[in-house]
Parts: C-alpha cells; structure tokens; sequence
C-alpha cells in the first residue's frame, strides 16, 4: 500500500497526458484521487509494512500529512473538473491588462497534477533523508507547470521566481543533507545509513556541531520552501498567479511537506539532545513570519495575494508551536491541519470570486454575497475560521500555543503573536467584509447562480474545519499525540 500511494497518481499523469477526451481526462482525475483518499484511508485501520528497506515508512507524522494532501487533493480534483469545464478554448483576453493569450494544453495541466500528488505522497512516506530531498525538490519541478497554466508573462515570471528561489533552498538544504552525512560518518559508530530510524537509534554517536550546522541548512532550505519570512518572496507571486485551484494546493499541501522536511531532521537534532538549538531557530524565524506577514496584510490590495501572506503567517505560527515545544508541538500539528483545510477552502471560494468579478483588487470587489451567495456566506465563513475566531477549529490551535508559549515563559513571543493576530483580524476584517457588503457593481448581470462543484468542495472543507472545532475526534487526537511524541515531546 505505501507504494500505492506514490506510483497509482505518477502513472495516472502519464495516463492523462496520453487520453485524448477530456471528460475522460476529467474522470481519471476524479477517480484517481478517490483511490487516494480510500488508500490513505486504509492506512488509519491498518499501518502499512514499510518498504525498500525501511527508506519508505508511514509514522504517525507522515500519515497526518498524508491525510491532509489526500483530503485537499480529493476536494480539489471536483473542483478543478468543474473549472477545466468553464475555461474558455482557444486564444483568450487577460482580464488585467487586455492582452491575448492561451492556456497550457488541459492533459498538461490534469498530469501535472497527478504527478504533484504523486511527490507529495513520496514526502510523507520517506525516511531516508536522501530520498526526503529529491522527493521535496520533485514537488517544485511537477508544480511548476501548474502556475504557469496562463501563459503570459505574469504567471511566466511567477514561475521562474518560484524555481529559481526553492532552487536556492532546495541546494542549501542539499547541503544541510550532506552535513548530516558528515555528522553519521565523523562519529565512532562509522556509517550509520541517512535512513530516519538509524539516526534515531545511534543519536548520541552524532556528531553534534555537524548535526546542528545540517539542520541549521535544511531549516533554511526547506523554509524557503514552506514559505517561512524573510525566505518567502516567490509565495506571494506564484499563489496569486497560478489558478486558484492550485493556490489552494500550494498554500494547504505543499507548504507542509517542507515543514514535514524540517521536522524530519527536527527529530534526529531532538534526539541527539540538542533540542533548545532547533527550537531557538524556528522561535526566530516563526515570530519574523508572523511579523512581517502582518504587515503586508494590513497593506494588501489583492485579495490572493492577501490569502498568500496568511499563509505565511501560519507557517511563523507553526514554526512558533514546534519551537516552544510541549503543548505547543501538539498545537502546532493540530494548527496544520486547521489551516491546511481552511486555506484551500478559502482559495477554492476566491477562484470563484475572480471568475464572477474578473479582477483580484479588493476594491473593485463589493457585493459579493448579493451576486454569489454561496460563495458569500463560505467567504465569510472563512475569514471567521482563518482569524482564529471561535468555534472553528484555528481558535483552539492558536489557543494551544499561546498557552503553551505563557506556560513556557515566553512571554515576548506570546504577546507579540497575539498583538499580530489582532492586527491581522481587524485588517482581514475591513478588506472581506467590505468585498461582502460593498454595494453591488452598476449595471451587473444577474448570477447565473453558482455550479455545484464550485460550492461544494469548499462547503465541505468549511465544515471539516468547524467540525474541528467543536470537537476534536479521538482518532484524530491520539495520532496528532503520537506524532508529537516522535518529536520527543511526551504528552
């Protein structure tokens, strides 16, 4: 089964490329991401075996994050059916600046997708950290052709902003993997193997300057990646452009499989019992994200570029829960999977938003509940669940690290994090409630009213999270306490 998650959506992206009828492209997508989420599904019964040779495994930290690509993937396949569907063929306007352009060929942008599942899958399951990188650098190359879906110069730049900067973190934490190499091969048990359980088993024969200088890499590499400030610059640009189907993919998978990355080698330093090294770095990177993400919210006028800096303020927060350690692991864990199902909701509805009022400026946006009221009501829905508001589940995740930071004694970093969630609050706020209530557009058509895989999807993320947040199932929370406690924090 642990191959099954990997090899049944690389060989669908071949499959994709080669069908010729689009409806049948369309099911394939649909249909392979089903198989997914029952495979991973499965996984929650019954822990697959590992394989070849234990470089590929699924501990409880691989499986929640699994999960959430598989539920996120499955989401937005329904969508992406739909929205493929409402694109227009052929030679069309940009909606910014006028010009004519045409759309990636749809078997392109349906295998890519398939493959991007694909790379994320092979994250999760890896153990060995050779396999971790080159399965983390598969997810740029297979992701890239999706934000350059529009084929003009914006999305072009976008893209290779994106794989020129991961590129630059993706060597750094080759570097950092290297650095781990020397710190298994300097000490006296010579060659221990890069695989994840070897590590653990012989940490105090580590080296422990080489193994804090190969952290010290990876968190800088793979936090390009997971979008951590001031490493971030492509996020803002590649969510913005890419279709919002795959901004949501971007923002609530991808950002976490470079977390899983850092939280791989997290374990290994724990271990070794260099755990305050680790925990101070992501202290420091986590409060500069949430900072600076603050900020540009407070500033933005494009409401997915505003979605792109939420983003990267949940990543600071994660970074803040892993680094206060404790309670705070738990919270941080349970906050990814809260913002992962949140975020993609959010994108899904602000892909719906774009395609009614054809501009991404939160000005010229009003009245969105009276021309799109499903999209309106999950609109407002999620600027209550992506500012912590109760009762949805990023309330009690934020709450959780904010308690563990005040019962740890780090009273700087609590009051600042809940200073910027306030500002945060209060700008997200003004700029959504204003696209709501805005008087509607002079002049508007009536809406056609909305397809049902345009709501849907995100209805159900919606829910997923209030759910969360008003009760936490056991299943969920052993596993979330499991993979905590592999991060040695015992709850």
């Amino acid at each position: 089964m642990i191959l099954l998650v990997v090899i049944v959506p690389v060989l669908a992206s071949l499959a994709a490329m080669a069908v010729r009828h689009t409806r049948a492209r369309r099911a394939l997508l649909i249909l392979v991401a089903t198989a997914h989420a029952a495979l991973t599904a499965g996984a929650w019964v019954v822990r697959p075996e590992p394989a070849l040779g234990g470089w590929m495994q699924l501990d409880a930290l691989g499986l929640i994050f699994l999960s959430i690509i598989s539920a996120l993937f499955l989401a937005a396949a329904v969508y992406a059916a739909a929205y493929l569907a409402r694109e227009q063929v052929g030679t069309r306007q940009d909606f910014e600046e006028s010009f004519l352009f045409v759309n990636e060929p749809e078997a392109v942008f349906v295998g890519c997708l398939l493959l991007f599942l694909g790379t994320m899958s092979l994250v999760t399951v890896s153990h060995n950290f050779g396999m971790l990188w080159v399965a983390i650098e598969a997810t740029t190359l297979s992701s890239a052709p999706l934000i350059y879906f529009h084929r003009h110069h914006r999305s072009l730049e976008a893209t290779w902003k994106y794989l020129l900067i991961c590129s630059v973190g993706i060597a750094l934490a080759l570097l950092g993997t290297f650095f781990l190499a020397s710190a298994a091969s300097a000490s006296p048990e010579r060659g221990i193997p890069l695989v994840l359980g070897e590590l653990l088993a012989h940490s105090g024969a580590l080296d422990l300057p080489w193994l804090k200088v190969a952290f010290l890499f990876m968190l800088v590499g793979y936090g390009t990646k997971m979008g951590l400030a001031p490493l971030h610059s492509w996020l803002p640009d590649a969510h913005s452009e890419a279709p919002s189907v795959v901004s949501a993919l971007l923002s609530g998978a991808l950002l976490n499989c470079a977390f899983l990355g850092i939280l791989r080698i997290g374990q290994v330093l724990n271990a070794a019992g260099a755990a305050e090294f680790g925990q101070g770095l992501l202290l420091v990177f986590g409060v500069i994200s949430v900072v600076f993400a603050t900020v540009f919210i407070v500033s933005q006028l494009d409401f997915k570029r505003m979605l792109a800096y939420s983003s990267i303020e949940h990543m600071g927060i994660m970074a803040i829960g892993v680094g206060v350690g404790g309670l705070g692991t738990f919270g941080s864990l349970l906050h990814a999977v809260n913002h992962s199902l949140t975020k993609a909701m959010l994108f899904l509805v602000a892909g719906n938003i774009l395609a009614r009022y054809r501009t991404k400026s939160t000005k010229l946006v009003n009245g969105v509940l009276a021309e799109l009221p499903g999209s309106g009501v999950l609109w407002m829905a999620g600027l209550l669940a992506i500012t912590g508001t109760p009762p949805f589940g990023l309330f009690q995740s934020e709450l959780t690290i904010l308690r563990a930071a005040f019962g740890s004694g780090r009273y700087v970093v609590a009051v600042l994090l809940l200073l910027a969630l306030v500002a945060i609050f209060v700008a997200m706020a003004a700029i959504m409630t204003r696209m709501l209530y805005g008087q509607a557009r002079e002049g508007s058509a009536p809406s056609p009213g909305e397809a049902a895989a345009a709501v849907v999807p995100p209805a159900v993320l919606c829910m997923a999270v209030l759910i969360l947040g008003l009760y936490l199932p056991p299943a969920l929370n052993g596993l979330l306490r499991e993979a905590a406690n592999l991060l040695d924090v015992r709850l």
